[in-house]
């Protein structure tokens, strides 16, 4: 076991699996824009670097003014409804409990804005201490300036922190910033990507975390 003061969760396949919500509201952009809908599978391989990403890739084009569009259209369906759809994964709500003394930060590459809804609609908002999402598009995961800000800000000791996430830019992140990592392997991370990165800590389960942190 590890003694860890701090831990950084990501969101999407970690504490959450938002993906029907995200393709819903990713096709009601497409149709509103005049382009097809997307299957799940394809749209759901776009989440994880960013909204602009996930718009343009699922768009098929780079072109400003429509992806910009496409973001309009996405934010505002997307914040009517965060959690239609969205479910916990198993033993989320407990891990949360079982470390609630512990200090505890999202660290997203969703917008804030889409980070805070649903995480009040499932009642865990509280758990956290702050958010760090994924407002500035020039700094996101795996880049460590997303967490070097709160660190400062927070004064967080990097030596006793630990950032738990499902793939491979959660596992980039912690690296590139020094901190201490652990992969969960029930959401959108493949083998291939993530075991290469040689993360600290591989569960299954997030209850696992009971035999990991101290």
């Amino acid at each position: 076991m590890v003694y860890i003061d701090s831990i950084f969760f990501d969101i999407d396949g970690t504490l959450i699996d938002a993906r029907q919500d995200i393709v819903t509201a990713m096709n009601y952009a497409l149709r509103q824009m005049g382009f097809p809908e997307k299957p799940f599978d394809e749209i759901v391989s776009y989440v994880g670097t960013g909204v602009t990403y996930l718009i343009a890739k699922s768009l098929g084009s780079e072109k400003a003014d429509l992806v910009e569009r496409g973001v309009e259209l996405y934010t505002n369906y997307y914040i009517a409804h965060p959690a239609d759809k969205a479910t916990l994964y198993p033993h989320a709500r407990e891990i949360l409990e079982h470390f609630k003394k512990k200090r505890k930060i999202i660290l997203t590459n969703r917008y804030t804005r889409f980070a805070e809804p649903v995480l009040n609609a499932l009642d865990i908002r509280g758990y956290f201490e702050d958010i760090v999402g994924g407002d500035d598009e020039k700094c996101l995961k795996p880049s460590a300036c997303v967490l070097e800000p709160v660190v400062s800000r927070l004064r967080i000791d990097k030596s006793r922190s630990l950032i738990i996430g499902d793939m491979a830019v959660d596992i980039m992140t912690g690296k590139n910033s020094g901190i201490k990592t652990c992969w969960i392997r029930h959401g959108l991370g493949k083998d291939e990507d993530v075991r290469p990165l040689d993360p600290d800590f591989i569960i299954d389960d997030l209850i696992e975390l009971k035999g990991i942190i101290e």
